[in-house]
């Protein structure tokens, strides 16, 4: 969680170098984010965890005891959305379902397949709790929270997430048996793409458009869905062949919460090694697509995720300059690409970036 006036910091330099979406994870297992009246304990009890993993989620049995939490009222919402449509920024949302939906479980255990008791995730990783798509009442909750985040976001695109969920509880749910056999169902993923395509349904009738990390098209994907694929490319292959709008995000590429430099001269990361030179590599138009299909590619993200990023100076080492290298794989063609241009560039804006404040990684002590 980082305060506004830290994420209009990170604002001013996506304008700078002409990235022209923020997306907003606001909801997760570990934390909800974003006040939404109808439901105030959402943020009341899902926006505080009692304590957070130390170290390795994978090998850790060790936890902090202090709370840590906090959330965005929706007047910084728009306050934020505002700061960044003056700098020619769409913020773009991420309200996570039917997985990483822990905390809300934790506010409302009702909407859970058990009923609870939950708690608000201290660890990271992918929980089994998961929304139960089996009660209507899931999908007015979903609709009703929808509808408040529509009202602060007037983005074209809402991300309604879809990824790691866990699909055990749904087994043996009888309320979500009896959904799939009415509805026909063959399995759980066609279940998790049943409720994508309600939600789907509910934003187009609003005017927007669906927005999904790439699990959202196991079971068959909602008509009119744009992918962001994250999985490897091939999604995204798969994606635009069928027809669909994709985001391009590999972890390879565009994971920039990996190591960005020998791990260990490093802070402790999320794993995996992506040097600037790797994501400067990147083209995100597959040469397998025809001149029709690279026009379904609307885009290339990256993503920093947070769970080892504990500061604001830290998530700003860990962004830049590697982002730099985003806005040029985003805007550049690939022809006209040379990395020793760009890092001669690069090096140069560290020290504009140093002089005003932030905290870049010393690109001139990269082993």
């Amino acid at each position: 969680f980082s305060p506004i006036g830290e994420v209009k910091r990170f604002i001013d330099i996506l304008a700078l170098h002409k990235l022209n979406v923020f997306h907003w994870h606001l909801t997760d297992d570990q934390g909800w984010r974003i006040e939404i009246r109808r439901y105030p304990a959402l943020t009341q009890t899902g926006s505080v965890r009692r304590g957070t993993v130390v170290g390795d989620h994978r090998t850790s049995s060790e936890y902090t005891d202090e709370p840590y939490g906090g959330y965005y009222t929706q007047d910084e919402i728009r306050e934020v959305v505002a700061y960044a449509a003056e700098r020619g920024i769409m913020v773009i949302p991420e309200i996570e379902m039917p997985g990483h939906a822990v905390a809300a479980l934790a506010a409302y255990p009702w909407l859970g397949c058990a009923g609870g008791p939950y708690e608000v995730m201290r660890t990271w990783g992918v929980s089994e709790d998961v929304l139960c798509i089996g009660k209507e009442s899931t999908l007015g909750f979903l609709k009703d929270v929808l509808t408040e985040v529509l009202e602060l976001f007037p983005s074209e695109y809402i991300h309604i997430g879809g990824d790691e969920a866990g699909k055990q509880a749904w087994k043996s749910c009888p309320k979500c048996r009896r959904r799939m056999a009415d509805e026909e169902l063959k399995n759980e993923d066609e279940l998790q793409s049943y409720l994508i395509c309600r939600v789907e349904k509910f934003l187009n009738g609003h005017g927007r458009k669906l927005l999904g990390w790439d699990e959202i098209m196991e079971g068959g994907l909602a008509p009119n869905a744009t992918v962001m694929v994250w999985r490897g490319e091939e999604g995204g292959v798969r994606a635009v062949k069928a027809g669909h709008r994709v985001v391009m995000t590999p972890g390879k590429f565009c994971y920039l919460d990996s190591y960005q430099d020998a791990p260990q001269f490093q802070p402790e990361a999320s794993g995996g090694y992506l040097p600037l030179a790797n994501v400067y590599s990147y083209d995100p138009v597959s040469p397998a697509f025809t001149e029709e299909e690279a026009k379904l590619i609307y885009g290339v993200q990256g993503n920093l995720w947070a769970e080892y990023i504990p500061t604001d100076e830290h998530y700003e080492y860990m962004a830049y300059p590697r982002l730099l290298a985003i806005a040029e794989v985003a805007w550049s063609e690939p022809a006209n690409k040379s990395y020793p241009d760009f890092r001669g560039r690069v090096c140069r804006e560290i020290g504009w970036l140093r002089d005003r404040g932030y905290h870049p990684f010393p690109l001139e002590q990269e082993l």
